[in-house]
């Protein structure tokens, strides 16, 4: 993807995951009004948040590729840490 869209899912994703750290209904009702379907929430719950129960932020990684072959444009991968 590129860097400026990277940078965005990235936040979305720091904050999902702390939002997820505390599993109660009010967060689950919260990430559900932006993430849409429900077992993707689920597995935030259930399966990610857990990981990075005991780290404070700083759950993904973006690396830089380079130039986009096309339009130049600046490219980036977006991973979880």
């Amino acid at each position: 993807t590129t860097v400026t869209r990277a940078k965005e899912v990235s936040a979305l994703t720091e904050k999902f995951i702390t939002l997820a750290k505390e599993e109660n209904l009010h967060n689950k009702r919260l990430a559900l009004a932006f993430i849409t379907k429900e077992d993707v929430v689920n597995k935030l719950f259930k399966e990610i948040a857990p990981k990075y129960a005991g780290r404070n932020g700083g759950y993904t990684r973006i690396a830089k590729l380079g130039p986009r072959r096309g339009d130049a444009a600046e490219m980036a991968i977006i991973e979880l840490i």
